[in-house]
């Protein structure tokens, strides 16, 4: 089979086991994203295709084009960039296979928390531009830890936000709250008392249509001045344009973010990244090599198995339409 690997930003998946196990087919990989009539380009010959998370949106547009596409391996459980319905339609065959590791998104979360606090970005860029020290840190012992949502990341980063000294206060659903009374966390009375106490506020939820948008201007509105707020997992929890506008308003007074609206960011498109009270990285939360090699060959498999007419992991569209996009 011809296999086409989209959006391989770093040209990691030549160095991953996953490509010498399919080395009995023609892969082509492809560094930069594509959409559109470019994607139909691309995928045009390919039998096969590796989606590695959702860097790649099918929507019915694309796969309605797709002429010799047969099967896509999707690294990951989350399906909602592809529109099943369409793909099912076409006769394509949708492996969701393989996830990452709570484990290495939590490191991020604290590298981006480490980095807005000490003000290191600026620090490195004064130091190497010739300067010495020209900002004062702010510290994490004594200070209150805000975590939404308790599930395997936010637990993660609570522990280590009590190992700092940190008190630790959580909200979300009756299971985060649960488990933050297991672990002998201070449970907020609601989402307005979690920012409004907190002095590092992170967010730790799937996205979803009962998660989209849960966080709102008025939430950030009640954050402390010196407040950071942090989100590693989706921009869609933010309401659009709320998180700019909280931050243009002084409440809360920093922000560091690893996701965005409209990935790839390219040529500093999203107006968070401008702004200079926000530390800002490309979606790197999952993107480590044992996590790769997890996601990859599980994608291998998929499609080694595909190959052998035992199809694994395959994903079948919703009883109900699909909502747009």
């Amino acid at each position: 089979m011809r296999i086409a690997v989209l959006d391989d930003y770093q040209g990691a998946f030549g160095a991953l086991d996953a490509a010498r196990r399919l080395g009995d087919h023609e892969v082509v990989v492809f560094r930069d994203s594509v959409r559109g009539a470019a994607l139909i380009e691309r995928l045009h010959g390919c039998e096969a295709a590796i989606l590695l998370q959702q860097r790649t949106a099918l929507p019915r547009e694309v796969v309605e084009c797709l002429d010799t596409l047969r099967m896509i391996a999707q690294t990951g459980r989350h399906t909602a960039h592809l529109d099943l319905r369409a793909l099912a339609e076409r006769g394509i065959v949708v492996s969701a296979v393989g996830s990452g590791t709570p484990a290495v998104t939590a490191e991020l979360t604290w590298g981006l928390i480490l980095a807005a606090l000490r003000g290191l970005p600026d620090e490195v860029a004064r130091l190497r531009a010739g300067s010495w020290q020209g900002s004062v840190g702010t510290r994490l012992i004594g200070t209150t830890l805000g975590v939404l949502g308790l599930g395997g990341i936010g637990g993660r980063v609570a522990a280590v936000g009590a190992a700092f000294g940190m008190e630790v206060l959580v909200g979300g659903r009756a299971g985060s709250a649960d488990r933050a009374a297991a672990a002998g966390y201070a449970v907020a009375a609601d989402t307005a008392d979690l920012f409004t106490r907190s002095d590092v506020l992170t967010v730790h939820l799937p996205l979803n249509a009962s998660t989209a948008g849960i966080v709102t201007a008025d939430h950030l509105a009640r954050m402390k001045p010196g407040a950071l707020f942090v989100n590693t997992s989706r921009a869609g929890l933010v309401a659009p344009g709320a998180l700019a506008a909280a931050l243009a308003a002084g409440r809360p007074g920093r922000a560091a973010i690893d996701v965005f609206d409209d990935e790839p960011v390219l040529g500093a498109t999203d107006p968070l990244i401008a702004l200079p009270q926000v530390t800002a990285t490309p979606h790197l939360g999952y993107v480590e090599w044992g996590v790769l090699e997890t996601l990859y060959g599980s994608a291998a498999d998929a499609i080694l198995a595909y190959a052998a007419g035992e199809p694994t992991g395959v994903v079948t569209p919703p009883d109900e339409p699909l909502a747009g996009r």
